[in-house]
């Protein structure tokens, strides 16, 4: 039997929180559901039915919100087991799609009478958010029954789309045993959470406050009250400008983070400069978000996004966003300094022995997330995983001997050998200043990058840009050290552009693109199958006329644009196949190694990129050797990959130096 179910509800705990500190405290004010095709069954508050119809043995659930509903249910007495659920929401992310039943309902075009009804945003405002007025704190169908009404419409209309979708999205990834069984896990370890440490949190956010007060006052000094901060955008690019004769083409990072480095910038505007990239940071909402989410138990739960990441099916972050955490600067890496710094913001006397308290609040955010009494962190982390999975994906063997020599401890690493390579130098005479050549070479070619991202990736790791024929002649040094991938007949970026071309143009044939990856057309969708037997969808795939260059064309498809987060046409070729191959083999292998990491006791409570944090009790029995070793288990589907993590146990979290 299968059960659509959903909710509707109300809770003073605003949304944005999480859903899990949202569910724990909120009314289920209306329940709709159906059974298999049958009618939509709605009742005002939570129907008595439900609990029956869940515990029957054979009942599936079908869900659209990550979980959402599963966790209202528990939070008003009703266990669903997670085994039992189907998640639309996860359906559509794990095939390239938005998780919104509304977009969902339009790229499907759904007829109206099976539609989202777009008026519901108004209803659930009015239903489902106290009211500023404060006569009565809620709206409900004793105050507005003519609208209840049309609310009791707007959640039956739900149910009929999401049984819609679940039909009409693809289940070739989701809820395929695998995937559901990793979704599962997902939602154990979204339910588990991690503990955060609320009074660092709360001393931080105190530190940064007094820091941007003495700041302001400074830049108001400065500019005799005509800033009353450097925040104000607009205000500061035309007092440097007219004061200093500087000319910004905007208050970015990485533009303020130049200019401050040029010797010749006037000393007024140096310091405010220096004062704006401080005064900027998004630090304190770093630690709000925290503090807002957590649980009545100190925990904050649901951080972790199944499928997040568009297209490669990797997790992504929410609620205070894990996944883009500021990497540390170099200084408080080692443990002694880092704990010193989190001490200093605890005490709040940051400010006496750093002369940018702002910067170290900003260091210390992943010290908020601590383990339990009686229990220790235990972390590891895949080592240049992606580095490691496209010189196996394009076969390019000496760079896979290379990888197995330096884990084996009489090799050099990888970014000594990309320049080795590339400019025929023996690797023992490398110079550091060639190394980090290789190294952003390695970071911005590997997936069709040239001068661009070349620039680009030096300016993050802040080493200079030579003039640009000599970068021109990096990337073709590094290219020709990559025959394997960057030939253009028999390389796997050829070999990707030209399989995807193959399929879409031939429908239900197969077309295989080195030893590893595989195209197929099946109906509306390019899949490309990878070495685990997973799959990456591409809707609507079509071969176009390149935007970018006249008189060409290109593959494309229909997804959501990673800037515009709208549903729109895309276009891609060898390189950027490449990337999508590369992370969501990444991605396999963690996925592979996650389901025993946790079954022998390491539970997962975050994961950030390539790297697993778990909680354990305090006891030899559980190390981070025994962690390193179960991640980097070579899947039986990657024989000859290379695979090494290497981690830390601890009781507050950070990145290891």
């Amino acid at each position: 039997m299968i059960l659509y179910l959903d909710f509707e509800t109300r809770s003073r705990v605003p949304i944005r929180n999480g859903t899990h500190a949202y569910a724990e405290s909120c009314e289920v004010i209306m329940t709709q559901y159906a059974i298999d095709d049958g009618p939509v069954v709605v009742t005002d508050g939570l129907d008595p039915a439900l609990e029956m119809l869940v515990d029957m043995a054979d009942t599936v659930v079908i869900c659209s919100k990550d979980g959402f509903d599963r966790l209202v249910a528990h939070y008003n007495g009703i266990h669903i087991p997670v085994e039992k659920i189907h998640d639309v929401a996860t359906q559509a992310l794990s095939h390239g799609l938005p998780a919104g039943l509304d977009k969902l309902c339009a790229i499907f075009q759904l007829p109206r009478d099976l539609a989202k009804d777009k008026k519901g945003k108004a209803l659930i405002q009015l239903f489902c958010v106290p009211r500023k007025d404060k006569s009565y704190e809620w709206a409900d169908a004793s105050t507005n029954p003519v609208e209840w009404q049309r609310f009791r419409d707007y959640g039956g209309s739900d149910i009929l789309s999401m049984r819609e979708l679940y039909k009409r999205i693809p289940r070739i990834n989701y809820p395929a045993p695998r995937e559901h069984a990793l979704w599962c896990l997902d939602q154990r370890m979204n339910d588990r959470g991690m503990m955060v440490d609320q009074q660092l949190a709360h001393a931080a956010k105190d530190v940064v406050a007094a820091a941007k007060k003495i700041l302001d006052k400074r830049t108001q000094e400065m500019t005799d009250e005509n800033l009353r901060s450097t925040t104000q955008r607009d205000q500061l690019l035309r007092l440097v400008l007219d004061e200093y004769g500087v000319d910004l083409p905007d208050l970015q990072k990485a533009t303020l983070e130049r200019r401050v480095a040029d010797p010749d910038l006037p000393e007024g505007a140096r310091e405010l400069l220096l004062m704006r990239l401080q005064t900027s940071t998004t630090t304190n909402a770093k630690y709000d978000a925290l503090l807002r989410a957590v649980s009545n138990d100190g925990r904050l739960r649901g951080a972790i996004q199944f499928s997040g990441a568009a297209r490669t099916k990797r997790w992504s972050g929410k609620v205070f966003q894990p996944q883009n955490l500021l990497r540390p600067d170099p200084e408080f890496t080692e443990e002694e300094a880092y704990t010193a710094a989190v001490d200093a913001v605890l005490g709040r006397y940051a400010q006496l022995l750093y002369d940018e308290p702002i910067k170290v609040c900003a260091n210390v955010v992943r010290g908020a997330i601590i383990a339990a009494p009686s229990k220790k962190l235990v972390i590891s982390d895949l080592a240049q995983v992606e580095a490691r999975v496209l010189p196996w994906l394009a076969g390019e063997q000496w760079k896979l001997d290379a990888f197995e020599a330096f884990d084996a401890g009489v090799g050099f690493d990888n970014y000594i050998m990309a320049y080795s390579r590339g400019f025929g130098v023996e690797p023992e005479l490398v110079t550091k200043p060639q190394r980090q050549t290789g190294k952003t070479s390695e970071l911005a070619c590997g997936y069709g990058g040239a001068y661009g991202a070349w620039a680009s990736m030096a300016a993050t790791l802040r080493i200079e840009i030579p003039f640009r024929e000599k970068v021109q002649e990096i990337v073709r040094a590094w290219r020709m050290a990559h025959p394997a991938l960057c030939d253009w007949d028999t390389g796997l970026w050829a070999a990707l552009d030209r399989a995807a071309r193959l399929a879409i143009a031939n429908p239900g044939k197969t077309f295989e693109a080195g030893e590893h990856i595989r195209f197929e057309r099946f109906r509306e969708w390019l899949r490309m199958e990878l070495p685990s037997g997973g799959f990456l969808n591409y809707a609507a795939p079509a071969i176009i006329d390149d935007p970018r260059y006249p008189g060409k064309d290109t593959i494309s498809y229909m997804g959501v644009n990673n800037y515009t987060k709208k549903w729109e046409r895309l276009t891609t070729y060898g390189g950027k196949l490449s990337a999508d191959a590369t992370q969501a083999t990444a991605r396999e292998i963690m996925a592979h190694n996650l389901l025993e990491i946790e079954a022998v006791g390491y539970w997962p409570i975050l994961l950030v990129h390539d790297e697993v944090v778990t909680e354990v009790p305090d006891d030899p029995d559980y190390s981070a050797d025994s962690l390193n070793t179960m991640l980097s288990r070579q899947p039986p589907w990657a024989p000859g990959l290379p695979l090494a993590a290497g981690g830390f146990e601890t009781h507050r979290y950070r990145k290891d130096g």
